[in-house]
């Protein structure tokens, strides 16, 4: 096959857009998000599992300290988030992350991103899934006295037969998701005001219960607990780069894409060191580390009842699933944009005429991570997710020094200040907390991605379509000058990149 223009397959960001209808109506899709509406998406994307669930494992690294690795966790997103943001204004297309990489670094940098990033989706909805099932046990017993026998409550690795509560929360936010975004995006907005209303009440009850002795040792493990508990703590903040996946169904993704992105991590990094400090100052780090539902037993030991606890175990469930649902859309569009470059199977890039979504990928989504969240102990892979998770960082901030090399004159609606030396610490803490999950996730993490790479080479990149379109240039220049003509989007920078990638 000949080869395409660059021997990294590099797509100009001008092309992406144009094959994607950003700038138009969209790939099939609906342009129904505002401001408001990808505000609460990327809250409902991040906070869930890590705040209700994970919490108690960062206590246990670090304890009182947990605060300090929550702002060094969150220093680390927000550099990289500064990148999302610039990217995601330059360049608003659904394939996010993937996209920015195929624009800045290539085809199979771009298709390994992707790979990585059906480990962070993938696992975060399976691993979200059975938190939901440990709240929704926390909750059935504050309001009734009983649980779901473990034989239906978790898998086969932690003593039970399968999670039913997390196939059901998966099956739910498909419904949604296949039904249209408009009725995913009011569905995330109720269910964020839901849960910050209540973390912020829980908030309320902790500090009344404040002792200042509770804070002391401050760090009983030193620097490597911090340190440990800063890559516990990061996967709490998984989830704000899905706000980019909606850049073909928000209203106006140069402009709110970038705002979004900013609030959001600013709103999630203030109520996480909040919520930690008031749990571990009302019952101290050794009552909260390692406990299951630990923010409904700070609540039950507080006020004496258990009606506060049931309170915020439902919080919790409607956190996580609103979690499960924004994930799980970031998951779609993503495969969505590789299968329309050839590197997946069409059968992602189908949108249902009716419903303005993709129903058929949606439902293969649900169902294979159903499978792991149903039988599977997933903690052995959750590292895996966080390492996967901090390396496709690493690269959206390469990215984004490789296109202000390489397209300076490409319109950016946002972007990172002090360039070049955001986007460099971005990189920096991305590898410092990739070298703090340990050598054998570096194993399972190369192990994987030679797995990718084989992948790639025996279907990606025989089925590229940017190959293919340095294989039979003339119809496909003049389908896309046509389209372009068509919408009314033809500039020279697009005039330019399709008859150079035609060469």
């Amino acid at each position: 096959m000949p080869a395409p223009a660059t021997k990294l397959r590099i797509k100009s960001p001008a092309l992406l857009v144009a094959e994607s209808g950003a700038d138009r109506a969209g790939h099939g899709l609906k342009r129904t998000m505002g401001l408001f509406q990808l505000i609460c998406f990327g809250v409902g994307a991040i906070v869930g599992t890590g705040i209700f669930v994970g919490l108690s494992d960062s206590v246990a690294q670090a304890g009182p300290a947990v605060v300090v690795s929550f702002v060094l966790a969150a220093i680390t997103c927000v550099f990289t988030a500064l990148s999302f943001a610039e990217l995601g204004g330059a360049i608003p297309v659904s394939g996010s992350s993937y996209s920015f990489a195929y624009a800045g670094l290539g085809e199979t940098t771009a298709f390994l991103v992707g790979w990585c990033l059906l480990l962070e989706y993938g696992i975060s909805i399976s691993a979200v899934a059975v938190g939901w099932s440990q709240y929704v046990n926390e909750l059935l017993d504050s309001l009734f006295g009983h649980q779901l026998p473990a034989a239906l409550s978790a898998g086969p690795g932690d003593g039970g037969f399968v999670n039913l509560p997390a196939v059901i929360v998966i099956a739910m936010a498909c419904v949604l998701l296949v039904r249209g975004v408009r009725e995913s995006a009011r569905a995330t907005a109720a269910m964020a005001a839901v849960k910050l209303t209540i973390l912020l009440a829980f908030c309320v009850i902790g500090y009344s219960a404040f002792k200042d002795g509770n804070l002391t040792p401050f760090s009983p493990a030193g620097l490597g607990g911090i340190g440990a508990g800063t890559t516990a703590a990061f996967f709490s903040y998984i989830g704000f780069d899905a706000i980019t996946t909606a850049g073909e169904e928000a209203k106006n993704p140069r402009r709110d894409i970038p705002v979004a992105i900013l609030v959001c991590m600013g709103v999630v990094t203030l109520l996480y060191c909040a919520v930690a400090l008031a749990a571990i100052g009302a019952i101290g780090a050794d009552e909260v580390g390692g406990r299951p539902a630990a923010l409904s037993y700070v609540v039950n030991q507080v006020t004496g009842s258990s009606i506060g606890g049931a309170v915020v175990a439902f919080g919790a469930v409607v956190a996580i699933a609103s979690v499960v649902l924004a994930v799980m859309y970031g998951q779609s569009r993503i495969l969505m944009s590789m299968s329309r470059d050839g590197l997946v199977p069409r059968v992602f890039e189908k949108v249902s005429p009716r419903t303005s979504t993709p129903v058929a990928g949606t439902l293969i989504i649900a169902i294979v991570f159903a499978i792991p969240a149903a039988f599977a102990s997933l903690d052995a892979v959750v590292n895996l997710c966080t390492i996967g998770t901090l390396a496709v960082m690493a690269v959206v901030n390469l990215a984004v020094l490789a296109l202000r090399r390489r397209e300076p004159g490409l319109t950016r609606t946002f972007r990172v200040p002090f360039y070049p030396v955001a986007p460099l610490l971005g990189i920096g803490f991305c590898l410092y907390l990739m070298y703090e999950t340990g050598w054998t996730t570096w194993l399972q993490f190369a192990v994987f991605l030679a797995v990718g790479l084989g992948v790639y080479a025996a279907y990606g990149r025989r089925h590229s379509r940017l190959a293919a379109t340095a294989a039979a240039p003339s119809a496909t220049v003049a389908t896309e000058v046509a389209e372009a003509m068509a919408a009314g989007t033809l500039t020279a920078e697009l005039t330019a990149d399709v008859v150079e990638a035609a060469r």
